[in-house]
């Protein structure tokens, strides 16, 4: 007759098997190098090596990291790209300004030097096109009265134009910056009230009241 404790002893090691066949088990090594087995592994050994066992089979988990990894879709390095630079420009902004008034005074003291250079532009076409209009004049008087037009004057005029096709050029581009300019530095003042949790500024939406 077969030996109750045997029956059982065999009972216990079948149910054992059949419960590990669906459990995970895994396999860590604590700090003393002493090794434990478990369902789960403690946080204080999740960074360290660690083995899972599947169906008898021991397989190092760093190894599925690996494989996760390795298969895992590909960024888009574009994308990534902008995300750092926003990231960088966004704490730029945080830990360059202390309020949005010295965003305000920032934007003040860069508008100056390009409203300067804007300016400069701007009187030096309006005296090539005083220039131009003297030569023009004297052309004109010229041609009416049937005299000969010297050489120099007709380089004189070629000159002139060509200086105020340039400096209406000039004019443009910092006309451009000027904008451009004002329009980041407004753009940096909405994200920087993001940034800071408040509510957006409304006061430019406003309409003035009308006059009776």
């Amino acid at each position: 007759m077969i030996n109750a404790k045997l029956l059982f002893g065999v009972a216990a090691l079948c149910a054992a098997f059949s419960w590990n066949a669906e459990a995970k088990m895994f396999k860590w090594v604590d700090a003393n190098g002493t090794t434990h087995y478990g369902e789960t592994i403690p946080p204080e050994y999740s960074n360290r090596d660690t083995y899972e066992i599947d169906k008898g089979h021991i397989e190092k988990r760093e190894d599925k990291r690996d494989e996760f990894k390795k298969n895992a879709p590909l960024k888009d390095p574009a994308a990534e790209k902008a995300r750092k630079l926003a990231e960088r420009h966004d704490n730029a902004l945080l830990n360059s300004y202390s309020s949005e008034q010295e965003i305000d005074l920032a934007c003040d003291r860069n508008s100056q030097q390009v409203k300067a250079r804007t300016d400069s532009f701007s009187m030096l076409l309006k005296a090539a096109q005083e220039n131009m209009q003297s030569l023009q004049q004297e052309f004109d008087l010229r041609t009416k009265r049937g005299r000969e037009i010297p050489q120099s004057l007709k380089d004189d005029l070629l000159d002139a134009k060509n200086r105020i096709v340039k400096t209406q050029a000039d004019l443009d581009a910092s006309t451009k910056e000027l904008e451009d300019v004002k329009a980041r530095y407004a753009t940096d003042k909405v994200r920087y009230r993001e940034l800071k949790g408040l509510a957006p500024d409304t006061t430019k939406n406003q309409t003035a009241p009308a006059k009776k």
